[in-house]
C-alpha cells in the first residue's frame, strides 16, 4: 500500500561491536558512530545520509508475518530522497487512507530558492553542503497573503507536470493562514485583513480564490494545514479581548474554508490544533476535542477533513527521551503523549482522530526558559525529516510545516509587529520581521540539525 523511499532492510555489518538503540542512527554518509542495532531491532536504508534502527517485528497487530515495514512518501526531485524515518515509540503501521502515501512530495521553489542563496553566504564548505541538502526536503508553503496565491497554480501546474511525467502522482503542501485579525493573542504574525474592514467577505474571496488555482489540477493532491493558531485561541484565549472579538468570525471563516476545500475531492485539510504546551494540559484536552468536533459538524462533517496538525512552528519532541523541566506539571510533556491524549476525546466527540506533527526545528531539546518561548529559540535544530514512518497509528506523517529559516518574529522593539516572546533571552537576535529570512537562525538549524544533515 505504501511505496518504501528506498530499498529496506539493508542489514549492515555484525562484527561491529558498538550498537545502536532502537530508533538510533546505524549508518549513512560520513556516519561514524555503531552500525549494528540492539537486539530485535534491524538497520534500515532511509536514503544515502540517514540509516536507522527500526524494530524487526511488527507491532502485534493481527495478520502477517515477518518484520515491521518501513513506509514513506517521497520527494519529487531526481536522485535519492531525504525522508528519513526516527519513530519514537513501537511500530505501528500509519491508518488506512493516509493521505501521503503512494505520492511523492513536491518541493516548492521559493524555499529551494531561499536555500539555495543562504548556502552562498555560508563559507564553510561542509556547512554549505548541509545547508544545500535542506532544499530536498519537502516543507509546506504559507499562502499568508492574497497576493501569494497566484504562485499556488505555478506550483500547481509544475507538480502536476512532474507527476505525469514520473507516473507518481504528487502532493503539494500549502498553509492556509490569512484569517481577519489573525494572531489575535500575540503580535508578531498579525495578518492583512480586519475584522470591522470587510474582513470576513475579504477572507471568503480568498478561499475562492485558492479553490480556483486548485480546480485546475484534479491531478494533483493537496494536504492544507487551516489556520495555525486560530482555534487553539478560542479554547485558551478567549479572556485576550481581540481572541474574543474574533470568536464568531474565525468559526465562520474557518467553517467557509473547510466547505469549499473539500468540495473539491483533491484536498485533505488538517486544523491547527497546537502543540502539548498548549492544549495538551489536561484541562484543555476536553474543551479542544469538543471544540474541533462542534466546528466539524457545522461544517457538514467534510468527508475530506482528515484530521489536526499539531507542533505547527514549535519545538516540541514527537517523543522526547524524558521530560524537559518546562513541562512540569504537565503529564502530556511531548506531542505522542498529547496526541494520545487528545485522540479518545476527538473520537468520542465525532471527529477524525489522525495527526501530522511537524519536526522541523524540534532536533534540539531542554532549551527554553518557558514552554511558551515560541520566537526564534536561540541553539534549535532541524529535526526529523518527513515521513510516514511514525510510529502510531494516529500520526499519518511527520512533517516540516515552517520552513526554517523563516523568521518567527523580529527582535526590533519598535516594530508595529513586535511581540515580546522575541526579545527574550532565549530567543536568538537581533532578528529581523516574521516571515523574513533569518541568516544565523538558519545556519545554526543546519549545524545543530537531529539527525544530522
Amino acid at each position: 500500500m505504501f511505496t518504501p523511499l528506498v530499498a529496506l532492510l539493508a542489514i549492515l555489518p555484525a562484527f561491529v561491536n558498538a550498537q545502536s538503540p532502537v530508533w538510533g542512527q546505524c549508518g549513512g554518509q560520513g556516519w561514524t558512530g555503531a552500525t549494528t542495532c540492539a537486539s530485535g531491532s534491524v538497520c534500515t536504508v532511509s536514503n544515502p545520509y540517514y540509516s536507522q534502527c527500526l524494530p524487526s517485528t511488527g507491532n502485534g497487530g493481527g495478520g502477517g508475518g515477518g518484520g515491521g515495514t518501513t513506509t514513506s512518501s517521497t520527494v519529487s526531485q531526481p536522485g535519492q530522497p531525504t525522508s528519513t524515518s526516527s519513530s519514537p515509540t513501537t511500530s505501528s503501521t500509519p491508518a488506512a487512507g493516509n493521505p501521503f502515501a503512494g505520492h511523492n512530495i513536491y518541493l516548492t521553489p521559493f524555499y529551494a530558492a531561499e536555500v539555495a542563496a543562504a548556502a552562498a553566504n555560508i563559507s564553510d564548505a561542509t556547512t554549505k553542503a548541509k545547508a544545500l541538502s535542506v532544499a530536498k526536503i519537502p516543507t509546506f508553503t504559507w499562502f499568508d497573503t492574497v497576493s501569494k496565491v497566484p504562485d499556488l497554480g505555478t506550483y500547481l501546474a509544475d507538480a502536476s507536470a512532474q507527476g505525469k511525467s514520473s507516473g507518481t502522482p504528487m502532493i503539494v503542501q500549502i498553509v492556509v493562514y490569512d484569517l481577519p485579525d489573525r494572531d489575535c493573542a500575540a503580535l508578531a504574525s498579525n495578518g492583512e485583513f480586519s475584522i470591522a474592514n470587510n474582513g470576513q467577505a475579504n477572507y471568503f474571496n480568498y478561499i475562492d480564490q485558492l479553490v480556483a488555482q486548485i480546480k485546475k489540477f484534479p491531478d494533483v493532491r493537496v494536504i492544507a494545514v487551516i489556520e495555525p493558531d486560530s482555534l487553539a485561541n478560542l479554547v485558551t484565549n478567549l479572556n485576550v479581548q481581540k481572541c474574543s472579538n474574533a470568536q464568531t468570525t474565525y468559526l465562520a471563516c474557518v467553517t467557509y474554508a473547510l466547505q469549499q476545500l473539500n468540495k473539491l475531492g483533491n484536498v485533505y485539510s488538517y486544523l491547527d490544533a497546537g502543540h502539548a504546551g498548549w492544549l495538551g494540559w489536561p484541562a484543555n484536552l476536553t474543551p479542544a476535542a469538543q471544540l474541533f468536533a462542534s466546528l466539524f459538524k457545522s461544517a457538514g462533517s467534510p468527508n475530506m477533513v482528515r484530521g489536526l496538525a499539531t507542533n505547527v512552528a514549535n519545538y516540541n519532541a514527537l517523543s522526547a527521551s524524558s521530560p524537559d523541566p518546562i513541562t512540569q506539571g504537565n503529564s502530556n510533556y511531548d506531542e505522542i503523549h498529547y496526541i494520545n491524549a487528545l485522540a479518545p476525546a476527538l473520537q468520542s466527540s465525532g471527529f477524525p482522530a489522525h495527526f501530522i506533527v511537524d519536526q522541523g526545528r524540534s532536533g534540539v531539546q531542554n532549551i527554553r526558559q518557558q514552554w511558551g518561548d515560541w520566537c526564534n529559540v536561540k541553539g534549535s535544530g532541524f529535526g526529523t525529516r518527513p515521513t510516514t514512518n511514525t510510529g502510531s497509528s494516529l500520526i499519518d506523517s511527520i512533517v516540516w510545516v515552517k520552513p526554517g529559516g523563516e523568521c518567527d518574529g523580529t527582535s526590533n522593539s519598535s516594530s508595529p509587529r513586535y511581540d515580546s516572546h522575541c526579545g527574550l533571552s532565549d530567543a536568538d537576535q537581533p532578528a529581523p520581521e516574521a516571515g523574513t529570512w533569518f541568516q544565523e537562525f538558519f545556519v545554526t538549524l543546519v549545524t545543530k540539525a537531529n539527525p544530522p544533515l
